[in-house]
């Protein structure tokens, strides 16, 4: 079940993303940045890990 998360709840204009949209129901999803391509990978604990 995919949480809705209302950005208008942050106290700033910051982005809200919700990591199992990014990674479409799975593990992992590549993010780019400047020409660098990352990983984003959900652990089985539920903790969020970027790496180059």
């Amino acid at each position: 079940m995919n949480a809705l998360i209302d950005p208008w709840l942050t106290s700033d204009a910051t982005p809200v993303h919700d990591a199992r949209v990014l990674t479409e129901g799975g593990s992992l999803a590549r993010i780019t940045l400047d020409g660098q391509v990352y990983a984003l990978r959900i652990t089985r604990a539920g903790k969020l890990i970027l790496t180059k």
